[in-house]
């Protein structure tokens, strides 16, 4: 469920139209509903009673230092993959030592960074990172509290560019080896082993994969305690999926997920992290944009829109089915097959191809839903489009979390060298 309703005829964010926001900030724009992102991460957090669990929000999903904020005063930490990342969940009031460092090219200065804070810990993913990572901790003379991120070479079902799980991906330490690296972490100085992690994939639909991955990493882990290894934490990592529009529903909710992890880790005497992202902000946030022009082609019909694949780049990168909805129901039931495509110069910049709509006018709004994860946050600005607000809603109150780019903003990053001149000389 979301909090994105209509009412006599409009769609409301909570107890807000979306034409208001439309008409004070103007469009496109990200709206999300902060009881929305409060209902679903309460709904993750609370399927695991019983359990010593920790919820580290995916920061990727959707960086914005109000969400992040909203999610912390819940008793969320985060889930980082970089330096900016990092600075970010701080600034959005998360407290260090509930922070994950995760990904395969941490530089130095982000290990320096991480170590200095005193984050949670780091998931470490080769062994050139072990090695650089202890240099560092020796340098600054602390100990890195570190987890070996195992890739269990289970395949997650999901879209080849984010399944991360498998032999051919770039994440992990491959499983068979992690004995090996263990051994030699322990004779190395500034590494403190506490644990596992392990993430497969994103959007996955289906719990087989998770059942897989979550034995092995529980087979793993009780090898490793039985050598002697300290295997205090198992960070399980996220990627369950949510409702597209396409289907009828998730096939795996978290009270689903949370039996397969109670089967698995119910008698595990330590702590179970998570990194769920998507399913806790993907459906609190639409994007709303207006039709420019409605143009007749030789074989359809198309609906030129003003937000485009520089603003939700999921369609065009991973042929991602969005639902697009009306902001306004109009009385006329005419129903229309169109393809609703953006300005950019680009074949690719297309959100839905003859998808059944209402009869649609120049000005009109419309809410391309599912878009409150990896939609600002992979968002660019390609053709010289500056980057669209984003706004927050709770209750009847609504408030712009970040301002509307300009393209002066954009030019003003860039300098003429030296041998350029603005004269014609």
């Amino acid at each position: 469920m979301d909090h994105f309703q209509y009412s006599d005829g409009m769609l409301l964010s909570e107890d807000v139209s979306l034409s208001d926001i439309a008409e004070d900030v103007g469009t496109p724009f990200y709206v999300y509903s902060n009881a929305t992102l409060e209902r679903h991460y309460n709904a993750f957090a609370q399927a695991f009673d019983g359990l010593d669990t920790m919820v580290c929000y995916s920061v990727k999903a959707n960086s914005n230092i109000a969400v992040v904020r909203t999610l912390a005063r819940l008793g969320a930490g985060a889930d980082v993959v970089s330096g900016g990342e990092l600075k970010r969940a701080l600034a959005a009031g998360v407290p260090a030592n509930k922070i994950v460092f995760s990904g395969v090219g941490k530089t130095t200065q982000e290990i320096g960074d991480a170590l200095k804070l005193g984050i949670m810990q780091i998931n470490v993913e080769s062994e050139p990172e072990l090695e650089v990572l202890s240099q560092v901790a020796v340098d600054l003379g602390v100990e890195a509290a570190v987890a070996f991120r195992v890739n269990p070479d289970v395949d997650a079902q999901t879209h080849a560019k984010i399944s991360t799980g498998k032999s051919e991906n770039k994440f992990g330490i491959e499983l068979n080896r992690i004995h090996e690296v263990c051994r030699k972490a322990k004779d190395m100085s500034g590494i403190h082993l506490v644990g596992l992690a392990m993430h497969i994939g994103s959007q996955l639909t289906e719990t087989g994969p998770f059942r897989e991955a979550y034995i092995r990493m529980y087979g793993l882990a009780s090898k490793l305690r039985a050598e002697g290894f300290n295997v205090e934490r198992l960070d399980l990592g996220g990627g369950l999926g949510i409702p597209y529009g396409d289907n009828e529903g998730p096939l795996i909710g978290p009270v689903e997920y949370a039996k397969i992890v109670h089967e698995v880790f119910d008698d595990f005497d330590g702590k179970l992290i998570f990194e769920p992202g998507r399913v806790i902000a993907g459906n609190a946030g639409v994007l709303v944009t207006r039709v420019i022009y409605l143009k007749k082609g030789a074989t359809r019909d198309f609906a030129i829109v003003d937000a485009a694949m520089n603003d939700l780049t999921r369609p065009s990168l991973y042929d991602a089915f969005h639902e697009i909805v009306p902001v306004a129901l109009a009385d006329d039931n005419a129903i229309v097959p169109y393809d609703v495509v953006g300005p950019i110069c680009e074949t690719g910049d297309t959100f839905c191809t003859q998808r059944n709509l209402p009869l649609l006018a120049a000005g009109d709004l419309l809410a391309i839903r599912s878009a409150g994860a990896y939609g600002a946050t992979m968002a660019s600005s390609y053709n010289t489009r500056a980057l669209i607000p984003e706004v927050m809603v709770r209750g009847r109150d609504f408030s712009v979390i970040r301002r509307r780019m300009e393209v002066d903003d954009l030019i003003a990053l860039e300098m003429f060298p030296a041998w350029l001149s603005n004269s014609p000389d």
